[in-house]
């Protein structure tokens, strides 16, 4: 049951104009800054190759590139997520669900595997930009699985916030900018750690401190395991949330 609700979310996302639309936004945006660094490295082309250790071309390009694409995927995530609970909720067909045979576990977790496909088709179309540096031989193949592995569980982190916060209401474009001011809050909590206590609690539980490590093609298990705790919180807060909305109905 939980494939079924995810393919009729999965479907319903390409059937609507929004999802194409955002594809070919990110595509144009991506595209851009990827084309960007292309030229930076042209130009520096002499300097680097007189450099005893000058980094090579993955690493000029595709940090910056997929440190980018979670800044723009943090704008576009919310118009995804905003609608999964709260627009059911506002035509009354949420009161359907609730009346099939599934659990709101099966709910929840369709719905998010649901978008978490279409994320996942955009972080392969962006993944081949860097990837075509591999017909120049110059592509560090470890740091590129490593930053998009990065980016994956990013954007797994953001649908979750968007889901819960979708959960909460019956307006979209609520759930919409509720999602944007969470996950800019979850990102930007980075901040406070440039003061002199710089592994304070909340530094910790900045959304960047834990994608950095990734970009620069290290992967820690600590790292990976504060996104699945992530994103295993606020699931369970979506099917709390379902519950109780049950319960109260």
């Amino acid at each position: 049951m939980i494939g079924t609700i995810a393919w009729r979310e999965l479907r319903s996302l390409f059937l609507s104009p929004l999802a194409w639309a955002i594809l070919a936004v990110v595509q144009l945006l991506i595209g851009f800054m990827f084309l960007a660094r292309i030229n930076i490295v042209q130009m520096y082309a002499s300097q680097l190759a007189a450099m005893e250790e000058a980094p090579g071309v993955t690493e000029i390009i595709v940090p910056e590139l997929l440190g980018t694409a979670a800044i723009v995927l943090l704008l576009v995530v919310p118009l995804i997520t905003m609608r999964l609970l709260a627009e059911e909720r506002r035509n009354k067909t949420l009161a359907l669900l609730y009346s099939a045979p599934v659990s709101m576990t099966e709910i929840v977790l369709g719905k998010y595997l649901g978008v978490l496909g279409f994320l996942g088709i955009v972080v392969l179309l962006i993944g081949v930009m860097p990837a075509s540096l591999v017909f120049g031989g110059a592509l560090d193949v470890g740091l590129l699985t490593s930053g998009l592995l990065g980016l994956t569980l990013v954007l797994a982190s953001f649908t979750a916030v968007g889901l819960f916060m979708s959960a909460l209401t019956q307006h979209p474009a609520v759930a919409a900018i509720a999602t944007f001011g969470a996950l800019l809050l979850f990102w930007i909590l980075d901040w406070s750690g440039q003061g002199p206590q710089g592994a304070s609690v909340l530094a910790y539980l900045s959304l960047f401190n834990h994608y950095k490590p990734f970009l620069d093609g290290l992967f820690d298990s600590a790292d990976a395991l504060y996104h699945l705790l992530l994103i295993g919180a606020f699931l369970v807060l979506s099917i709390r949330r379902l519950d109780a909305d049950r319960l109260g109905g």
